[in-house]
């Protein structure tokens, strides 16, 4: 859109510096506490070690969670396609206060979970992808970065929805989690109902969910020997979904 000013200016044309662009188009970020990176115990055994997915790795998991737009099955490619685009978010500075969790057995890629902080007191689940089958790896997944948002990052409320079927059961049915009123109030992923858990109900009812679902829990005094068999990041040649 094209206006005459209302008054004589002495210069007709302005330029930027993009330098001077991006504050205005960067989120101004939280000061968020970084995952302290834990280990839990999987059912047949093995060890999972949760740790922070590192800015320079973005281009990997792009690369690989990519592959799954391409599987037309049980809603995995709007989901990679939604994980792939807040995955570039978060490299390319284009999403507010963005949080990326992988869970890796030996190195191997095998379960990822990422949010945001929408503010200060409301965390917003985004996405819980598995490439692990038959040891609830979603289930870790996504409580891992549920205990980030309201125990670490100190969030009131974390809100989710699903695209799934098996997400919904799994974190939906199975952790109770109440719903706001819809279409009042709707999540960012696509305006769908908000599940929502409270740091009351976190405190009385789910803390203990990993225990009850899993048998074991996280444990935050991770041996050096198992971040150092995790440092680097292997992502599978195939898709396995």
């Amino acid at each position: 859109m094209r206006l005459e000013p209302p008054c004589k200016v002495t210069r007709d044309k302005l330029t930027f510096d993009v330098a001077e662009i991006e504050p205005l188009l960067q989120a101004f970020p939280l000061d968020m506490e970084p995952w302290p990176e834990a280990m839990i115990t999987l059912k047949d055994g093995r060890v999972l070690y949760i740790r922070e997915a590192k800015i320079e790795e973005a281009p990997v998991l792009l690369s690989y969670v990519k592959k799954m737009l391409d599987v037309d099955h049980d809603f995995y490619d709007i989901v990679g396609a939604r994980v792939y685009a807040e995955i570039l978010g978060w490299y390319r500075k284009r999403l507010k206060d963005p949080f990326t969790l992988i869970g890796l057995i030996d190195g191997q890629l095998a379960g990822l979970g990422n949010g945001r902080m929408f503010s200060k007191d409301i965390a917003v689940s985004l996405h819980t992808m598995t490439f692990s089958r038959g040891v609830r790896m979603g289930w870790v997944m996504y409580y891992a970065k549920t205990y980030y948002a309201l125990e670490i990052l100190g969030a009131s409320e974390w809100w989710s929805t699903f695209e799934s079927y098996n997400g919904w059961r799994m974190a939906g049915v199975e952790m109770a989690q109440p719903q706001y009123p819809w279409p009042t109030m709707q999540h960012e992923l696509g305006g769908s109902p908000i599940y929502y858990v409270s740091k009351n109900y976190w405190n009385k009812v789910i803390k203990q969910y990993l225990r009850t679902m899993i048998g074991s829990d996280l444990i935050f005094d991770v041996p050096e020997e198992v971040k150092q068999k995790n440092r680097t990041l292997i992502v599978p040649s195939d898709v396995t979904v």
